[in-house]
């Protein structure tokens, strides 16, 4: 079944897309240690334990979640909508965001999403006529593994960590793998400050070299987001991302699954808080643990933004806002990155690792407040914007109109 563009649904994209920032600028600001622990960078003090906190429990990995869950929502749309040869234009698409997200990749980010997208995205027209009842199976039985998986590695750390607690070990060799990867250890940090010093010349040159790391970093990132996109996938299905749910399931929704997950993840926030970020204990927490609750929060977001955008915030000035912010998500998301290379790469403004968890998060403001302003003026004179043109663009091997008609 075809259904027309809902503002509701674009508003929720663009809340995914602004709320994956405060999480991005910390990957730009600090060493790679930090996105996950402050006591790796960035003070230690109660403000940034607050801060890292609440980006604990409501951000991170919640919002990127979301996003996901909107791009398998997106292609299910598009599939519907396309016409006679739905999966040549889809796979011309994955091609042509896969070349956009190389760019991506090597030019400014570190942590691009993009490239597992596009990859992922040659399964999904496999999956989205699967029933809804399987589309949800497989996204738990991923998560499921996931946590199977990561677990085992981690069990050995935490067995380990435990010994070292309770005495039964004194030997600290062991924790200082551990440390160089998710704790403070001063060469890392000083290695890694090192490196945001390089010109952008050197850094293409160094990206284009890691490939390894990369195509490793794309897979470990397969099972987390191939379950939101089957959710989003769901989520369009059953009506519940088009706008066929009512306000009070949609609210219900969010709260079965909201409140019980921000219980799971308070308790583990306190114990990496009371460990003192132990390296061990915060790592298993953020990367492991906490994987099943991002993705029902970011389930509960869904909905809760639905029941917003659908209902008492239908047709207001703000949900026209952030669905132009929605409608502009690619761009907005390159975007993002521009800006923040040029706050914190030597060949900007060179803020990197000069800046604490606090400043980054309100740094982290200039890209949204730029979003919400852009956005609706861009699109008041063109279709669609222009990293969504260069896409489609691209896939069809052809430039395409931009401008408004007039």
């Amino acid at each position: 079944m075809i259904r027309h563009r809902i503002a509701a649904l674009d508003a929720l994209r663009g809340v995914a897309v602004a709320g994956i920032v405060p999480m991005n600028v910390i990957a730009y600001a600090m060493p790679a240690a930090a996105y996950i622990n402050p006591r790796a960078y960035g003070g230690d003090g109660p403000l940034s334990i607050v801060l890292w906190a609440l980006s604990f429990l409501l951000v991170e990995d919640k919002f990127r979640t979301l996003f996901a869950m909107m791009f398998g929502a997106g292609v299910t749309i598009l599939i519907e909508r396309g016409g006679a040869h739905p999966w040549r234009a889809h796979y011309a698409r994955m091609a042509a965001l896969f070349v956009i997200a190389m760019a991506h990749a090597v030019l400014l980010a570190n942590n691009d999403v993009l490239r597992t997208y596009a990859v992922i995205g040659c399964l999904l027209p496999f999956l989205i006529r699967l029933p809804l009842r399987w589309l949800l199976a497989g996204a738990a039985a991923l998560i499921i593994g996931q946590l199977a998986v990561s677990g085992y590695f981690a069990w050995g750390w935490l067995r380990y960590w435990h010994a070292l607690a309770t005495g039964l070990t004194s030997d600290m060799s062991g924790m200082a793998d551990v440390e160089r990867r998710f704790g403070a250890d001063p060469q890392v940090m000083a290695a890694s400050i090192a490196q945001w010093q390089e010109s952008l010349p050197e850094r293409i040159v160094r990206r284009m070299s890691d490939w390894p790391l990369q195509v490793s970093s794309i897979a470990a990132q397969v099972p987390s987001t191939l379950a939101a996109m089957l959710v989003g996938v769901a989520g369009w299905r059953s009506g519940m991302l088009a706008g066929e749910w009512p306000q009070r399931r949609l609210m219900r929704l969010a709260a079965w699954l909201g409140v019980p997950s921000l219980v799971a993840l308070v308790g583990m926030a306190v114990w990496s808080i009371a460990s003192g970020f132990d390296a061990i204990v915060t790592a298993f927490n953020a990367l492991v643990l906490s994987a099943p609750f991002d993705l029902l929060m970011g389930i509960a977001y869904a909905a809760l933004a639905m029941a917003l955008f659908g209902g008492p915030l239908a047709g207001r000035a703000s949900t026209r806002r952030w669905a132009a912010v929605g409608r502009m998500a690619l761009t907005n998301y390159l975007g993002t990155s521009l800006v923040f290379a040029a706050l914190f790469a030597a060949w900007g403004l060179g803020l990197f690792g000069a800046v604490s968890r606090g400043q980054a998060l309100a740094l982290g403001l200039i890209p949204i407040a730029l979003m919400l302003v852009i956005s609706p003026l861009w699109l008041g004179h063109f279709r669609q914007g222009p990293a969504e043109w260069l896409w489609r663009s691209l896939a069809a091997l052809k430039p395409l109109p931009l401008r408004q008609p007039r």
